[in-house]
């Protein structure tokens, strides 16, 4: 027996008409999605096999510039409490330091120039009069041998369009050596990329991904992604 399917629903049977639903669809869904800025690190960590920390107070050590340095300061507190969120303790003057712990960072920029296509509004020439025009044979739909969404006519000529913005490094390298023989028992060094120029924005972030999983394997690069808190 035959069965005879309604005009509007062999419509949305045609595949141009299924695959303009799902983009209509996808569209709709990323509009309703906030995009969480996140910050991608990758991080190599190196350490004694297996590391002893059994004796966990420690101590900062600095270069002359760095001792006078506010903002340094404020990225060894977050160091600090990373070490102390593992059990170690911050020793205090004169008492004596298991290990000492030293730091650098740096941030640099570079311009990145993007070029991509980019299509125009859909072609609306003579050949589209009523019901779409004469091109397609069916009064006010189209013939199923023609799909408009694969028509060349359909996206109009295409342009090159381009853009430029700065990308910047961002690194950091901890090392954890003990005090008695100035012995390295760790050494991480974490460097991520991004259009956030705003180092102290951007460290607290890269001083967590240098402890995630704390020592983690030795020698082996790890990508963390961890999403800025809105503040």
């Amino acid at each position: 027996m035959a069965i005879s399917i309604p005009l509007p629903v062999r419509r949305l049977l045609h595949p141009g008409w299924r695959l303009a639903a799902l983009m209509l669809v996808a569209l709709a869904m990323l509009a309703g999605c906030s995009t969480t800025p996140t910050v991608r690190s990758e991080v190599t960590s190196f350490h004694e096999s297996p590391p002893d920390f059994s004796a966990g107070s420690f101590t900062f050590t600095r270069t002359a510039e760095q001792d006078n340095n506010l903002e340094h300061r404020s990225y060894e507190a977050l160091v600090s409490e990373q070490l102390q969120r593992l059990g170690f303790k911050e020793a205090s003057p004169p008492q004596p330091a298991a290990f000492k712990v030293a730091m650098e960072y740096s941030i640099q920029g570079r311009d990145v120039r993007v070029v991509e296509p980019v299509y125009t509004a859909p072609y609306y020439g003579p050949g589209w009069g009523p019901y779409f025009g004469p091109r397609w044979r069916y009064p006010g739909f189209y013939s199923p041998f023609y799909d408009p969404f694969f028509d060349p006519y359909w996206y109009g000529p295409v342009q090159m369009m381009d853009h430029s913005y700065v990308l910047y490094t961002r690194q950091l390298r901890i090392t954890i050596a003990r005090t008695a023989d100035s012995r390295q028992v760790f050494n991480v060094k974490v460097v991520s990329q991004g259009t956030n120029g705003s180092l102290p924005a951007v460290m607290p972030y890269l001083v967590q991904s240098a402890f995630t999983d704390f020592p983690g394997p030795s020698g082996v690069p790890r990508r963390i992604d961890l999403e800025m808190r809105k503040d």
